[in-house]
């Protein structure tokens, strides 16, 4: 019972909770706490990136005679792992060495996972050699984190040798598998091949799930396949595969993108009518749309509603708004939203100040530019590389502008920190 009640605390963020229960069972003679307990609470620990304070508590638990096993080390190496310490990574493994215990798969595909996400593909590959000499075969998880290691890398061709190595293997490659393999092509531009997988699932006797219609839906998009992206879209409901909120945003963007905003406001409608609940999300995606499509006046009635249907703008959201209204020219409206948006609590992001300058600088109002620049620099904000790049090409006018000369003055320093850092 103990148990149930801090794993309980721990799967809802209350750590330090389950800490104090540890103490009141350990003040009571018969309630002992268990490695079981120590795992569950260290896990949590990890999970919220207070490693320091799990590795204080597996140094209690062995003063207190409980040895600790493979899970509680399992637990501590991801929590390393997430926070890049690789080198207190390989010290957890010499302790396990030193208290007799032996990694199994799991400790394993922890360490391949987190290198592969972290772009160090040839050294989870030495990883995974290392598994396997020592006994472990490596399973679906660890040849599916070397796939997407490899996708991150941009090598999709090596990401299908590690998929047919697997397949080689006997192991039989799950939707996950295929989903990864899937939005790698998708990544390269390999519409065909990736198409090419997804009906490999469904030769192969299985129904893909709502990750990989989404992650086909997206990919679709991305490269302009609105025909494709709504033939997979009906298939799916046709399936009884319900769309999830990913699902919406996913059309609703995509259909905004392919210039379809019309049939993304009838999506958008529909989808109210049959009684799904509209996340602010949606909403910032339908504005882009309206806005980039110069629909200003049908933007702001959309957002001028949101508080009828109880919903609150969100950073995103004005961003969107006060993007519309400057490229329209509207600059003393867009001045106001965003000293609207900073009074409801919404403090403007480092997408926000870049979003603000574009628009800006293409419209040649340089006075204004160095007024927000400045006012970015000092939250700590820097120009990222559309923006850069927009200011280079407002620095090849032939008559240059005054205010555009002092701007790029100011933006010096920052430019040579925005191309060594960026």
């Amino acid at each position: 019972m103990f148990l149930i009640v801090i794993d309980g605390l721990c799967k809802v963020g209350n750590t330090q909770k389950a800490v104090e229960f540890l103490r009141v069972m350990e003040k009571r003679r018969r309630c002992k706490p268990n490695v079981n307990v120590y795992n569950t609470i260290i896990d949590s620990f990890c999970k919220d990136k207070m490693v320091g304070e799990a590795l204080a508590l597996l140094q209690e638990m062995i003063e207190k005679g409980i040895s600790p096993d493979v899970v509680t080390y399992n637990c501590l190496i991801g929590g390393q792992c997430n926070l890049n310490r690789w080198k207190d990574v390989t010290k957890l493994f010499s302790e396990m060495k030193d208290y007799k215990i032996t990694p199994n798969v799991v400790t394993f595909n922890i360490v391949v996972d987190a290198l592969c996400k972290e772009g160090h593909i040839e050294v989870a590959e030495e990883v995974v050699g290392i598994m396997i000499r020592q006994g472990h075969n490596p399973n679906l998880v660890t040849y599916s984190s070397l796939m997407d290691g490899y996708c991150l890398k941009r090598r999709i061709d090596e990401a299908r040798k590690v998929f047919e190595a697997m397949v080689i293997s006997g192991l039989t490659p799950n939707l996950h598998s295929y989903g990864i393999l899937i939005n790698g092509y998708f990544k390269h531009k390999k519409v065909e091949a990736a198409m090419n997988i997804f009906r490999e699932i469904q030769h192969k006797g299985l129904t893909p799930n709502i990750v990989v219609y989404n992650t086909v839906l997206q990919g679709l998009y991305s490269v302009g396949s609105y025909l494709s992206a709504r033939e997979v879209f009906d298939e799916m409901q046709t399936a009884g595969i319900k769309p999830n909120f990913y699902t919406f945003c996913v059309m609703l963007d995509g259909l905004c993108k392919t210039g379809h905003v019309n049939e993304a406001l009838q999506l958008f409608h529909s989808m109210e009518a049959d009684g799904i609940d509209h996340h602010i999300g949606m909403y910032s995606i339908i504005l882009d749309g309206l806005c980039k499509s110069g629909r200003l006046d049908s933007a702001r009635d959309l957002f001028d509603n949101l508080y009828a249907k109880g919903l609150d703008p969100n950073v995103p959201t004005y961003t969107t708004m006060i993007a519309g209204l400057l490229s329209q020219g509207l600059l003393t409206e867009a001045k106001e939203l965003f000293g609207k948006m900073e009074e409801n609590g919404c403090l403007a992001d480092s997408v926000t100040y870049n979003v603000i300058l574009q628009e800006l600088l293409k419209g040649g109002h340089y006075d204004d530019a160095i007024v927000y620049y400045e006012e970015m620099v000092r939250r700590g904000f820097l120009l990222d590389a559309s923006t850069f790049s927009i200011l280079l090409d407002s620095s090849t006018e032939k008559e240059k502008n005054p205010s555009l000369l002092m701007l790029m003055l100011k933006i010096g320093p920052d430019s040579k920190k925005f191309i060594d850092g960026g």
